[in-house]
Parts: C-alpha cells; sequence; structure tokens
C-alpha cells in the first residue's frame, strides 16, 4: 500500500511540475511571481508532498529562486541571461552537431533534414508548435547520436531554458521560417557526414536566434515606455 501511495505521490509531482513548468517557460507565470507552496497545493487541487517535490525541481533547474528565508519566486531571465544561455549553447550545440556528423545515423538525419524542407510553418500557434514538436525530434536525435551522457546532461538545463528565451521571439514568423531552414542545413550536414558544416551551420543558426530574440526584448522595452 504505501509503495503505491508513493507512486501515486511521484505521478502527480511530475503532472504538477510539467504543468508549472510549462506555465514558467511560456512566461504565464513571469519572473518575480512568488511560488508559495501551500497557495500552489490549493491551486492545483494537489497535497502538499508532490507539491514540494515539483517546487524542489524547478528548483534544481534553476527556474524558482530563493527570494528571502521563507520566499520562492520565478526567477529573473533577462538580456543578461539569454547572452549567458546562448554562450553555453555555442559551446555545446556545436560540439554535439560536429560528433553527431560523425557518429550519428545518417538515414535518421536525412528524415529530419526531409522534413525541416518540407515545413511550411505559417502564423498560427499550433504551426508554431508543430515546428518545436520537430525540434525536440531532432534534439532527441542528437542525443542519441553524440553517444556522451555528459554532454547530453549538460544540454537539458540549457533545453529547458532555452523554452523561455523561444518565448520571447515565438511570435515572429519571418524568424521562424528562417529558423526552418537553418535546422534543415544543420541536418542535412549531419545526415551527410560533414562534421565542419554541421557547426559552422549551428553556429549560423545560434548568431541569427540570439539576435532574433534580444530584438524581441528591445522592441517590448520600446512599446512599454513609450
Amino acid at each position: 500500500m504505501a509503495t503505491a501511495t508513493a507512486a501515486k505521490s511521484e505521478r502527480t509531482g511530475e503532472r504538477v511540475y510539467r504543468a508549472l513548468l510549462e506555465q514558467i517557460q511560456t512566461g504565464a507565470l513571469a519572473p518575480g511571481t512568488a511560488i508559495g507552496e501551500v497557495e500552489q497545493s490549493l491551486r492545483w487541487g494537489v497535497s502538499r508532498t508532490p507539491m514540494r517535490e515539483a517546487i524542489g525541481r524547478l528548483v534544481a533547474d534553476g527556474l524558482i529562486t530563493q527570494q528571502s528565508a521563507r520566499v520562492l519566486v520565478v526567477s529573473g531571465f533577462d538580456v543578461a541571461d539569454v547572452r549567458a544561455l546562448f554562450e553555453t549553447r555555442r559551446a555545446l550545440e556545436e560540439t554535439a552537431a560536429r560528433l553527431a556528423a560523425e557518429r550519428g545515423d545518417r538515414q535518421t538525419f536525412a528524415e529530419i533534414a526531409s522534413a525541416f524542407e518540407t515545413a511550411h510553418p505559417d502564423p498560427t500557434a499550433s504551426s508554431a508548435d508543430a515546428y518545436y514538436a520537430l525540434i525536440a525530434r531532432f534534439d532527441e536525435a542528437i542525443d542519441v547520436a553524440v553517444a556522451n551522457p555528459y554532454l547530453v546532461q549538460a544540454l537539458r538545463p540549457v533545453r529547458t531554458h532555452l523554452a523561455r528565451a523561444r518565448a520571447l521571439a515565438r511570435d515572429h514568423h519571418e524568424r521562424l521560417v528562417a529558423s526552418v531552414g537553418e535546422h534543415a542545413l544543420i541536418a542535412r550536414a549531419i545526415a551527410d557526414g560533414d562534421p565542419e558544416l554541421a557547426a559552422h551551420a549551428t553556429h549560423v543558426h545560434l548568431h541569427r536566434a540570439l539576435a532574433s530574440i534580444l530584438a524581441a526584448i528591445a522592441d517590448t522595452e520600446e512599446r512599454a515606455s513609450a
């Protein structure tokens, strides 16, 4: 019975963690929002044990931080955070792309490249969601291809925080279309077994993605001050 209760609590904790994670990543829970264990337990209709576990995981992810001895808040995410995130992405993702081109299954990446090449996202939320699902598929293939658990483990928190950065530029349709082509080039280079092109294409993609996000932040700040 105790085992069944623990398993249920674990499933509940995972469900609440995923729900809070999505709200933080999309900005529904903005930086600085207080995250109280009791309040959140009542909000989601769960006991405090799974809620405590979910909050603990978000603290470990760096998405919730201790503001004071008794107050937890959604962590900040500003221009400095975005720049630092992309510095880390360059180091990890360019290496991962190079290794994937050397070690990965070429057919797998040829299929992913074709999926990117035939993707034509329109300015709808569902289309953007489909595109990000394709990116998730690409990321999973990269993880398998690099065959390096240390590199894969290092990439996970980067991708967790990346969702917050992507939300800032999500409505920029032209950038979304350009990103499709950039991912197609990376995947095709990996499929062709060209590590240098894969790494260079990744570098170009990250440079353009960062520029787009920083421009979106500047635009938002300008409107807010107008």
